[in-house]
Protein backbone atom coordinates (compact mmCIF):
# COMPACT_ATOMS: atom_id res chain seq x y z
CA UNK A 1 0.00 0.00 0.00
CA UNK A 2 1.40 3.75 -1.11
CA UNK A 3 -0.42 7.10 0.26
CA UNK A 4 0.06 10.23 -0.61
CA UNK A 5 -0.77 13.15 1.15
CA UNK A 6 -1.95 16.98 0.12
CA UNK A 7 -3.58 19.91 1.34
CA UNK A 8 -1.20 21.09 4.44
CA UNK A 9 -0.05 24.87 4.46
CA UNK A 10 -0.15 28.03 6.13
CA UNK A 11 -3.42 29.14 7.54
CA UNK A 12 -4.14 31.65 10.73
CA UNK A 13 -5.47 30.81 13.65
CA UNK A 14 -9.38 30.03 13.54
CA UNK A 15 -8.61 29.30 9.71
CA UNK A 16 -9.64 25.94 8.01
CA UNK A 17 -7.42 23.30 6.08
CA UNK A 18 -8.71 19.98 4.49
CA UNK A 19 -6.03 17.01 4.31
CA UNK A 20 -6.26 14.54 1.49
CA UNK A 21 -4.59 11.08 1.23
CA UNK A 22 -4.79 8.36 -1.55
CA UNK A 23 -3.88 4.93 -1.27
CA UNK A 24 -2.51 3.00 -4.13
CA UNK A 25 -1.65 -0.94 -4.36
CA UNK A 26 -3.58 -3.46 -2.35
CA UNK A 27 -6.13 -1.54 -1.35
CA UNK A 28 -8.60 -3.95 -0.99
CA UNK A 29 -6.40 -5.32 2.24
CA UNK A 30 -7.07 -1.88 3.94
CA UNK A 31 -9.02 -2.25 7.16
CA UNK A 32 -8.48 1.39 8.45
CA UNK A 33 -7.12 4.46 7.50
CA UNK A 34 -6.09 7.41 10.09
CA UNK A 35 -3.77 10.72 10.45
CA UNK A 36 -1.29 11.18 13.05
CA UNK A 37 1.29 13.90 14.16
CA UNK A 38 4.27 13.78 16.22
CA UNK A 39 3.59 14.32 20.26
CA UNK A 40 5.91 14.91 22.72
CA UNK A 41 7.07 11.62 24.06
CA UNK A 42 6.18 9.81 21.52
CA UNK A 43 6.81 8.63 17.99
CA UNK A 44 3.71 9.88 16.86
CA UNK A 45 -0.03 10.01 18.73
CA UNK A 46 -3.61 9.54 16.63
CA UNK A 47 -5.44 12.40 15.33
CA UNK A 48 -8.07 10.90 13.98
CA UNK A 49 -9.17 7.55 12.44
CA UNK A 50 -11.91 5.77 10.30
CA UNK A 51 -12.48 1.96 9.79
CA UNK A 52 -12.88 1.19 6.03
CA UNK A 53 -15.73 -1.43 6.68
CA UNK A 54 -18.71 0.77 8.44
CA UNK A 55 -17.33 3.24 8.63
CA UNK A 56 -16.50 3.78 12.70
CA UNK A 57 -14.69 7.06 13.41
CA UNK A 58 -12.22 7.28 16.47
CA UNK A 59 -10.97 10.65 17.31
CA UNK A 60 -8.13 12.22 19.79
CA UNK A 61 -9.61 14.45 22.28
CA UNK A 62 -7.77 17.23 21.41
CA UNK A 63 -9.57 17.30 17.90
CA UNK A 64 -13.36 16.40 18.94
CA UNK A 65 -15.55 18.85 17.31
CA UNK A 66 -13.05 20.75 15.30
CA UNK A 67 -11.74 18.07 13.32
CA UNK A 68 -13.55 15.63 10.63
CA UNK A 69 -12.54 12.56 8.91
CA UNK A 70 -14.23 11.37 5.90
CA UNK A 71 -13.64 8.61 2.97
CA UNK A 72 -14.46 7.88 -0.40
CA UNK A 73 -13.80 4.42 -0.91
CA UNK A 74 -14.35 5.01 -4.71
CA UNK A 75 -11.26 6.81 -4.79
CA UNK A 76 -9.48 5.04 -2.33
CA UNK A 77 -9.02 8.78 -0.31
CA UNK A 78 -9.49 9.81 3.24
CA UNK A 79 -9.87 13.56 4.06
CA UNK A 80 -9.56 15.11 7.55
CA UNK A 81 -11.42 18.57 7.53
CA UNK A 82 -9.24 20.80 10.22
CA UNK A 83 -11.74 23.52 11.39
CA UNK A 84 -10.82 26.52 13.96
CA UNK A 85 -7.13 25.29 13.99
CA UNK A 86 -4.81 26.42 16.64
CA UNK A 87 -1.06 27.15 16.40
CA UNK A 88 -0.55 24.03 18.89
CA UNK A 89 -2.11 22.20 16.05
CA UNK A 90 1.36 22.71 14.04
CA UNK A 91 3.12 19.69 13.06
CA UNK A 92 3.30 17.54 10.02
CA UNK A 93 0.77 15.41 9.34
CA UNK A 94 0.86 11.60 8.39
CA UNK A 95 -1.65 9.13 7.00
CA UNK A 96 -1.61 6.10 8.08
CA UNK A 97 -3.33 2.35 6.83
CA UNK A 98 -3.53 -0.92 8.52
CA UNK A 99 -4.07 -3.46 6.27
CA UNK A 100 -4.14 -6.95 5.97
CA UNK A 101 -5.17 -9.76 8.44
CA UNK A 102 -3.26 -12.36 10.72
CA UNK A 103 0.62 -12.25 10.31
CA UNK A 104 0.70 -9.84 6.84
CA UNK A 105 -0.87 -7.27 8.83
CA UNK A 106 1.23 -3.98 8.34
CA UNK A 107 0.98 -0.69 8.78
CA UNK A 108 1.64 1.79 6.15
CA UNK A 109 3.16 5.72 6.38
CA UNK A 110 2.44 8.73 3.99
CA UNK A 111 5.76 10.96 3.86
CA UNK A 112 3.79 13.87 5.33
CA UNK A 113 2.15 16.98 4.85
CA UNK A 114 2.91 20.15 6.67
CA UNK A 115 0.29 22.28 8.59
CA UNK A 116 1.48 25.64 10.43
CA UNK A 117 -1.32 27.39 12.26
CA UNK A 118 0.43 30.92 12.87
CA UNK A 119 -1.16 33.14 15.48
Amino acid sequence: VQLVESGGGLVQAGGSLRLSCVASGSTSSINAMGWYRPAPGKQRELVAAIATGGGATTYAAFVKGRFTISRDNAKNTVYLQMNSLKPEDTAVYYCNADAGVGALRASYWGQGTQVTVSS
